[in-house]
């Protein structure tokens, strides 16, 4: 290559580099282009904060259910109870072991309470009642509660419906635990003194005992038999059957039970605590059945906590008096 066309190279090389600096210059004169004061992508919050847009901190637990444990459903609690743990765990007091221990009395008495039953270094490990807090604490994370216990269960995370479970837990106990002041934290749960006794816990914290029921003949009267009918196929349904000539399920048919005799169907293994039971299911009878089943009949396999309203169960047994041809005179 000669040195002319070498020097045709080099002017074309360097008429192409003016050209692209001159195009540059004028696209900056038209183009007014103007640089981001901050990044169109914000990674973090400039106080050092978390990032935008993550929301508030998952909580580290439960929230407290101290505050719902007052009016917290029983009925719904008895319900969840049930059906989530009723596989593993029996309710009714004197209750056998199952793959988990009985529940009876629960609330208050000490971790791994049930004796003869085999309770996993993780529960025997814990120190103090199982009160409230404890309970709430073990139904949201089993396995972050006790790390290492046998117990399969997931956990409960609606925490209203840890309230109603605790609630039911709380009812199973001839003399059922305090329940919190309002407001603050639950403390170690002890067994409650008899209504009455125990200075500074308000009487509706309490259910009524049997000895202290009002007689339920003047509700009889004026009793809603719908509701009733309604209440008793929500709340007994699922173990009884009402029809004429229904058959026995968990429970025994109750229609025309009004009157008869404790025990009285001869196809239906009651429990010995019933059998023992003399006379016929009068109302005040009856009443004192709905109150508080286990308290009423020691050692019954019926698992309902108990109806604490008065009308409800006026309502019920004015049910239960319709279920039959000839119903009972009124009181």
């Amino acid at each position: 290559m000669n040195s002319l066309e070498l020097n045709k190279v080099f002017a074309a090389v360097l008429t192409a580099g003016i050209t692209f600096m001159v195009a540059g210059q004028v696209g900056k004169i038209l183009v007014h282009g103007e640089k981001p004061h901050e990044s169109a992508i914000l990674i973090g919050d400039p106080s050092g904060g978390a990032p935008a847009g993550s929301g508030p901190a998952a909580p580290a637990g439960p929230e407290p259910i101290s505050g719902l444990l007052a009016s917290a459903d029983v009925e719904a609690g008895q319900q969840i109870a049930a059906r989530n743990c009723g596989a593993c765990h029996s309710f009714n007091q004197g209750g056998k072991a199952g793959i988990g221990p009985n529940l009876y009395g629960i609330v208050g008495a000490p971790h791994g309470h049930a004796e003869g039953f085999n309770y996993s270094a993780a529960i025997k490990g814990k120190a103090g009642p199982w009160n409230y807090d404890e309970l709430n604490a073990w139904l949201y994370k089993p396995a972050t509660y006790a790390p290492g216990t046998r117990m399969a269960y997931a956990g409960l995370a609606n925490t209203q419906q840890r309230a109603n479970v605790v609630a039911y837990l709380r009812s199973l106990s001839p003399n059922p635990a305090p329940l919190p002041p309002a407001g603050q934290p639950a403390a170690a749960a002890t067994p409650a003194a008899p209504m009455g006794t125990a200075p500074g816990t308000p009487p509706a914290a309490r259910p009524v005992s049997n000895a202290e029921l009002a007689p339920i003949g003047p509700l009889l009267a004026a009793a809603n038999v719908e509701n009733g009918a309604a209440l008793a196929r929500r709340t007994c349904g699922v173990c009884h059957t009402f029809t004429e000539g229904g058959r026995n399920g968990v429970g025994p048919n109750l229609y025309d039970v009004v009157g008869k005799p404790h025990g009285h169907l001869e196809n239906f293994n009651y429990s010995a605590a019933l059998k023992a039971k003399t006379g016929p299911w009068n109302y005040e009878e009856l009443n004192a059945w709905l109150n508080k089943p286990a308290t009423y009949a020691p050692g019954t396999r019926m698992v309902l906590a108990g109806i604490p309203k008065p009308e409800d169960r006026a309502d019920i047994i004015a049910y239960l008096r319709s279920l039959s041809p000839n119903p009972q005179p009124l009181p």
